[in-house]
């Protein structure tokens, strides 16, 4: 293997076991956060809401809880661990590597984005316990297998590499706080995670058109129940090369920088 293979699979595995050694602290409380909800949302509200477009009100949420707990630690986890790096300075110690930099950023990407989705699968496992579930029919429905991977890879690639943005604009701990849950969190909540957009008057509706997580959360919809309020195929189209651009905004600022050298 190649020196810069060796140095991408030593940066990689560096950060997966980051998360992976504290999962008190990274796999636990998702675990719990999302019983809370399937009860709270699914069970003891669920029988008092009507179904949405067919579906019992405890399915139609479950892909919106996939997305916002997926999406959320892979945020969490590239930001955290770039900001860590930089209050530490051992960040210092990567950039000087002969590692490329676009191998530096895709090490820690894939790493946040794995951390996203095994939290997504962890909320899945979470829904067994309150619904029984099958590949093609059943309670919860995987209709299409294929827009389900393509949604859940693109949307924990793009947040992990929005992460690394807040990462290295971050001045300190408190403004990571600030960006995952002031900032990511709400536009989740209001972006078709509980709702339908049609449940919606019209103008409101149109305004949330202009929030990027009512494409993914209905992307991923789409692929656990073959339903969405907006067109899956371009929904992914735009996703994937808005995730694109971020990964390729990431190396420019690994290349000049910012926010590592003073």
């Amino acid at each position: 293997m190649s020196a810069f293979g060796t140095g991408f699979r030593s940066l990689l595995t560096r950060e997966i076991l980051r998360f992976v050694r504290r999962p008190r602290n990274t796999f636990v409380p998702p675990a719990i956060t999302n019983v809370l909800y399937f009860a709270v949302f699914g069970v003891i509200l669920g029988d008092r809401i009507a179904a949405i477009q067919g579906y019992d009100y405890i399915l139609f949420i479950l892909p919106g809880l996939v997305v916002l707990g997926a999406v959320s630690n892979a945020f969490e986890n590239a930001s955290f661990s770039i900001f860590h790096g930089r209050w530490n300075e051992y960040i210092h110690e990567v950039l000087t590597s002969p590692l490329p930099y676009s191998s530096q950023v895709l090490a820690y990407v894939v790493a946040s984005a794995l951390r996203g989705l095994v939290v997504g699968g962890i909320i899945v496992g979470v829904g067994l316990l309150f619904v029984p579930f099958t590949i093609d029919g059943g309670s919860v429905p995987i209709r299409r297998p294929l827009y389900l991977v393509a949604f859940m890879l693109t949307i924990t690639t793009l947040f992990a590499a929005f992460g690394i943005v807040g990462g290295l604009w971050a001045e300190d701990f408190d403004y990571l706080t600030v960006l995952n849950q002031f900032i990511l969190r709400p536009l989740t909540f209001f972006g078709g995670v509980f709702y339908s957009l049609e449940t919606l008057p019209d103008f409101w509706a149109t305004v949330s058109l202009l929030n990027p997580m009512v494409y993914m959360v209905n992307g991923v919809r789409y692929g656990f129940l073959g339903y969405a309020d907006v067109n899956a195929n371009l929904s992914l189209a735009v996703l994937a090369g808005l995730t694109a651009v971020v990964v390729g905004v990431d190396i420019l600022l690994f290349r000049r920088g910012y926010g590592i050298i003073e």
